[in-house]
């Protein structure tokens, strides 16, 4: 420690013997631009050197600046000695108290190094940040590249699967001068397929979700018993971390192109699964006419059989009369002709006498109808006159 001290002091002392030392003659002999261009590089050697000691000195810590002497030299240290020794010569010498006090090469040295240090961890941890961000602006233009080619992949679907079923029709109805309309069902049921093939999707997320978040817990758990346990990881450690790390990446490319390969074969399916599912709607269709004319028809025979069933009480009815007659006709006698004469005059008498009863029944409602207004008439006139006797109905009759 003394001979380091005493080393700094002799430097110190040369140093200032040397500034103290009036300038040379071919120094003063050189022309003024160049004597004024050397003070500028001196000038700006000196403010690199001030602009270094002030960012080491801002990044000291307050307890260094207060440490004990038991510790090895560091540059505080040295700064201190520099400024007691310093003073000590100040009060010795009193000509050289106006002069500024400078570091010592070592010094110099030693902040250079902390200073390069400090500025290549500075540099380690931008290239860590800046990695982190373009690992994010990848992820994030991955993700962009995949759902645009969803969105590109949903509007090639829907076109096919919606636009183009009606292509005639549209067309049709366009050249008629309406509006084509798309069919709300078919455009319902592929809203329907999208929600339910992305609820499927988020479900699978989740399921993945919860499995890393176990498997991260798991690896910080081990991560924690190794602490505890007092591990340490090495070199070796690390470069094995490394190599499955990249087998890991391998692993997961080739998931990631199993995964498209899946989904090439999903498209294809799909486009399978709806050309099938149309040809299920026209036979169900036809089904379903086919048994609307079932239906009619089974209509028709239960009405065939109400009529067959009304014919054959008809045709039964028919027999039965058929059979009468037919026992009536097979009975009858032909009377003989005085016989049917006799009954015959009998039958011209009887026509007569109910022509003359027919004739005397309406001349005795005609009379019976005179006497009734007759019968009003006195029976009004009695009303008029109370005192005349009004005679009784029955002697009229």
């Amino acid at each position: 420690m003394t001979t380091t001290m005493a080393e700094r002091d002799a430097e110190s002392a040369a140093e200032e013997e040397e500034e103290a030392a009036p300038p040379r003659a071919d120094s003063l002999e050189e022309p003024l631009p160049q004597r004024v261009l050397g003070l500028q590089q001196t000038n700006e050697v000196l403010l690199a050197e001030t602009e270094m000691f002030e960012k080491y000195f801002n990044r000291l810590d307050p307890k260094d600046l207060n440490s004990t002497p038991s510790q090895g030299p560091t540059p505080t240290t040295s700064m201190q000695d520099l400024q007691t020794r310093g003073l000590r010569r100040s009060r010795s010498r009193g000509s050289s108290t106006d002069r500024p006090l400078r570091l010592t090469a070592a010094q110099k040295c030693e902040l250079a190094q902390t200073e390069l240090e400090q500025l290549r961890a500075e540099l380690l941890r931008t290239g860590v940040e800046a990695e982190q961000v373009l690992d994010t602006y990848k992820a994030t233009m991955e993700e962009a590249d995949i759902r645009l080619t969803e969105f590109r992949r949903a509007q090639v679907e829907f076109e096919r699967d919606i636009l183009k079923t009606k292509t005639g029709t549209c067309k049709g109805r366009a050249g008629a001068g309406g509006l084509a309309r798309l069919p709300a069902d078919k455009i319902l049921h592929y809203m329907e397929d999208r929600i339910r093939a992305r609820d499927t999707l988020i479900e699978k997320l989740r399921l993945r979700n919860g499995s890393l978040k176990i498997q991260n817990k798991k690896m910080l758990l081990q991560l924690q018993q190794k602490e505890e346990m007092g591990e340490a990881l090495h070199e070796v450690d690390f470069s094995q971390l490394q190599i499955e790390n990249n087998q890991f990446v391998e692993k997961i490319d080739e998931r990631n192109q199993d995964m498209l390969r899946l989904k090439l074969t999903a498209a294809s399916t799909l486009q399978v699964l709806n050309s099938y599912k149309k040809k299920l709607n026209l036979l169900m269709e036809e089904a379903r006419a086919m048994e609307r004319d079932i239906a009619s028809r089974q209509e028709m025979l239960k009405s065939i059989d109400v009529e067959t069933v009304a014919v054959e009480e008809e045709r039964m009815k028919a027999e039965r009369l058929n059979r009468q007659l037919r026992a009536q006709l097979s009975e009858f006698r032909v009377p003989p002709v005085m016989e049917y004469v006799q009954h015959k005059a009998q039958l011209l008498d009887l026509q007569n006498e109910v022509c003359s009863w027919e004739r005397k029944v309406e001349i005795a409602k005609m009379q019976l109808k005179a006497h009734n207004s007759t019968w009003k008439r006195l029976k009004t006139a009695s009303a008029q006159h109370k005192d005349y006797p009004v005679p009784d109905s029955a002697h009229w009759l």
